[in-house]
């Protein structure tokens, strides 16, 4: 399960009743044609726990999947948004990580924003949930579709080992700065590993001092270096990480942004993020946009989405 913040937009809802919001399901799918907003006005305003809590009262008072229900009357990105709200944080994430493997390409983007992301209890989960749904280990599948460095980041970052005290070894923070220093800034070529190393396996404090330390010794901010020293979905990961490490809710911030700036929207991407930090650090993530920005998130999301679709996302996002 991940760790339900403090930090959510979306919170308990009050006097919570399950057969009340199964009724109201019931009615916005009666007849021809479907009432969206009684759909949102549910589902955006409950808890991941409450959402299971009335997929199992729909389910005992229909004999139906609330989810294939919602799934044969919805279309398009709405659709996507609500069956994602159904779905367990560790489901939803390996729902999200089979999709982006499976068919032809494959969306590295959902890889490193939820491999980078997530904490060893997180990846644990995911693992365990995707061999019982699949059959095969995500490790597996992440291999077949991937290569190179990019695909050993990616491995060590399933083992979801990194250490996560909070322990600060000054003479190892020394010693892996100058290494990835002179793994890359200080030869020509660069060794990738020693990134892997530092990066993948250390804990937060202790890399935010290795940070400190590599700024001191190459005169570069360590993301300067990662841009000027890798390219494509290696440069993009191991900035994944850094940026992780340094501050996960402007990561996500980032991510939002470039998801809608410019022409035409990454919707998966902006669905992934609103559905899966809803209730987690949603709150933060508002204030980090508004900082790097200085636009809300609910403008952005109003200006590049429409329809029910909007409405959903513009909820998820605590309004204004």
């Amino acid at each position: 399960m991940a760790a339900i913040g403090k930090r959510g937009a979306v919170t308990e809802a009050a006097g919570f009743n399950a057969e009340a919001d199964v009724h109201s399901l019931r009615e916005a799918m009666k007849g021809a044609g479907t009432n969206e907003e009684a759909i949102t006005k549910v589902l955006a305003h409950r808890t991941n726990a409450q959402r299971q809590r009335i997929k199992e009262a729909y389910k005992q008072s229909v004999g139906k999947d609330l989810a294939d229900d919602l799934s044969s009357e919805l279309s398009g990105n709405f659709r996507c948004v609500v069956l994602g709200l159904l779905m367990l944080a560790p489901v939803y994430d390996a729902y999200e990580l089979k999709t982006a493997i499976k068919g032809a390409g494959t969306e590295e983007a959902c890889l490193i924003d939820i491999l980078a992301s997530r904490t060893n209890v997180e990846i644990k989960a995911i693992n365990e949930l995707y061999k019982k749904q699949h059959g095969k280990t995500l490790e597996d599948d992440v291999c077949g579709d991937t290569s190179g460095m990019f695909q050993r980041v990616l491995v060590s970052l399933l083992t979801a080992g990194r250490d996560e005290s909070d322990k600060v070894d000054e003479a190892q923070a020394v010693l892996d700065a100058k290494d990835i220093y002179e793994a890359g800034e200080a030869r020509w070529g660069t060794d990738e590993v020693k990134f892997l190393t530092v990066l993948c396996v250390r804990n937060r404090n202790h890399l935010l001092r290795v940070f400190q330390e590599y700024q001191k010794i190459s005169g570069r901010d360590i993301e300067d270096s990662i841009k000027r020293e890798m390219s494509g979905c290696l440069e993009e990961v191991f900035l994944a990480i850094v940026k992780c490490i340094r501050d996960k809710t402007a990561f996500f911030a980032e991510r939002l942004y470039k998801s809608m700036k410019g022409l035409g929207t990454t919707d998966s991407v902006l669905i992934r993020i609103m559905v899966a930090r809803a209730e987690i650090d949603m709150l933060d993530i508002k204030a980090q946009f508004l900082k790097l920005y200085g636009k809300t998130l609910y403008s952005f999301i109003k200006g590049d989405t429409s329809g029910d679709y909007r409405a959903i996302l513009l909820q998820l996002s605590g309004g204004e």
